[in-house]
C-alpha cells in the first residue's frame, strides 16, 4: 500500500515507520507542524509538536530513507483544538485536547488530506489494535501492553477512519521493545522522553495560560449547603475533583479536605465538598460515536453491559449503558447538569459529522471518583473499543436525593 506515516519525531512514530517499511509499503513521512511559535524548543519531556521534534522526525525518515515533508496545519489545530480548549473551560466544562486533536486533526484533516494525495492508509506510533470480526467489520481494540495502551485517545476514530488507519506498534507488549528496537536501527530518538502533559501548554501552568484568554471574575467558593466559604479568582480555572488552590483559609468542620464538586460559571460560583461526594454512578454523554460498527441495541435503546473509561491512563469500570434518542418518552435522571452544557442532545443536524444525535446513558456498578462534564466517555466490552461521548453530566445519588 501506499502508506503516510505521521512522524511526531518520537521514538513511536519512528518505529512504526520503519515497520511499516519493512512490511513492503511505500512509505512517505510528513511532520505537522502545529505550534504557531515554530522557533518553540522542548523542555525535557513537556510539549511537542517542537521545530526540535520537527528535526528528529527528519533525521528518522532519512535514516529509514522515505521520502520526508512538513505539513502546516497550525491554523487547523489552533481553531479545532487550542480554540476549543479554551471554549470548554469558559462553559465550565474540561476539554480533553488529545482527543480532539486525534479527531480533528491526526484522523480527520490528515486522513482527508493523505486519501486526495492518494494514499491508502495513515501510519502512527498509537499502541492500539485493528481487527476485522466475523461479518466483515473492523473493530478498534486495546493493545497488547496495557500499560502503554492508548486506544481511548483513538475512541473517537469512526468504521470509515479505521479503514485508513495502521497501527504497526499495536502487539509490542512493551515499550522498552520499542526503544531497543529503534537503537538497533539507529534511530537517535531511541532514548528520548515521552511527552506529557498539553502540548501548547509546555510549562504545564494551564491555569496561568487560561488566565491569559479567559476573563477571570472574582466569585464565591460555596459548599453544598450554599454557605459561602470563601473567594475564587474565576471559576472557569478550577476543573471538578481539584482539591488545590482553593485557597479556602479553614478546614472543614470534620477536618478532612475539600474537593471542587461543581464549576458553575453562569453564577460564578465554585461548590466543594468531601471527596465521598465526588464519587459519581451516572453519567450522560452527548454527540457519540461508534468505533467501527455499533452494536445493535444502539437502535432498539435497550441496555447493554460495558466498562466506562474517562481518563487516558484510568482504570475501567463496570457498568451499563443505552441510547436515548431525542423526545424518547424516558428522561434522563434529573440532577446538577453542566450549566453550560446543552440540556439534550439536539438532533441529528447539530452533531458533528460520524457523530451520533442520540444520548449515551450510563450507569456505572462501581462509583467513579473526580468525572467533570467535557472529559470523554469510551465504552469498551472487554479489550474492544465501542466508542466514545462527552460528557454532558455526571450525578451523585447521595448528592441529587
Amino acid at each position: 500500500m501506499k502508506v503516510l506515516a505521521a512522524m511526531s519525531g518520537g521514538v513511536d512514530s519512528a518505529v512504526a515507520a520503519a515497520r511499516a517499511v519493512d512490511a513492503g509499503h511505500e512509505v512517505v513521512g510528513v511532520h505537522l507542524a502545529l505550534s504557531r511559535m515554530p522557533g518553540t524548543l522542548r523542555t525535557g519531556s513537556r510539549g511537542c509538536c517542537t521545530i526540535e521534534d520537527s528535526r528528529d522526525a527528519w533525521r528518522a525518515c532519512e535514516k529509514l530513507g522515505i521520502p520526508f515533508y512538513t505539513w502546516d496545519f497550525s491554523e487547523r489545530f489552533k481553531e479545532d483544538v487550542v480554540d476549543d480548549f479554551v471554549a470548554e473551560y469558559a462553559a465550565g466544562r474540561t476539554p480533553n485536547p488529545c482527543m480532539r486533536c486525534n479527531e480533528r486533526i491526526k484522523f480527520a484533516a490528515l486522513l482527508e488530506k493523505a486519501l486526495a494525495l492518494g494514499f491508502d492508509a495513515v501510519c502512527t506510533g498509537h499502541y492500539a489494535t485493528v481487527v476485522r470480526n466475523d461479518a466483515g467489520s473492523l473493530e478498534l481494540h486495546r493493545a497488547a501492553d496495557w500499560a502503554k495502551d492508548q486506544s481511548y485517545v483513538l475512541g473517537v476514530l469512526t468504521a470509515e477512519q479505521l479503514e485508513h488507519s495502521m497501527f504497526p506498534l499495536a502487539e509490542t507488549p512493551s515499550k522498552d521493545l520499542v526503544r531497543a528496537e529503534a537503537a538497533e536501527r539507529g534511530l537517535s530518538v531511541a532514548a528520548k522522553p515521552d511527552s506529557h502533559d498539553i502540548c501548547f501548554i509546555p510549562d504545564g501552568d494551564t491555569r496561568g495560560w487560561l488566565n491569559e484568554r479567559i476573563e477571570m471574575t472574582e466569585g464565591d467558593i460555596l459548599d453544598t449547603e450554599g454557605n459561602r466559604l470563601g473567594a475564587h479568582p474565576g471559576a472557569q480555572a478550577f476543573t471538578v475533583g481539584q482539591r488545590k488552590g482553593l485557597s479556602i483559609g479553614r478546614p472543614a468542620a470534620d477536618g478532612r479536605p475539600r474537593f471542587v464538586l461543581e464549576v458553575r460559571p453562569k453564577d460564578n460560583t465554585v461548590v466543594v465538598g468531601s471527596k465521598e461526594l465526588l464519587a459519581v454512578d451516572r453519567v450522560t454523554g452527548i454527540r457519540p460515536s461508534w468505533a467501527g460498527a455499533p452494536l445493535a441495541e444502539e437502535t432498539t435503546g435497550e441496555w447493554f453491559d460495558c466498562h466506562l473509561q474517562v481518563r487516558a491512563h484510568g482504570d475501567p469500570v463496570p457498568a451499563r449503558a443505552r441510547v436515548e434518542r431525542p423526545g424518547h418518552a424516558d428522561a434522563v435522571l434529573a440532577g446538577p447538569a453542566s450549566p453550560a452544557s446543552p440540556a439534550s442532545a439536539g438532533t441529528a443536524e447539530d452533531a458533528p459529522q460520524g457523530h451520533d444525535a442520540g444520548t449515551w446513558i450510563i450507569e456505572l456498578f462501581e462509583p467513579l471518583t473526580g468525572v467533570a462534564p467535557g472529559q470523554t466517555a469510551v465504552l469498551y466490552q472487554g479489550t474492544r473499543v465501542l466508542g466514545q461521548s462527552t460528557i454532558d453530566a455526571a450525578f451523585n445519588a447521595a448528592r441529587v436525593a
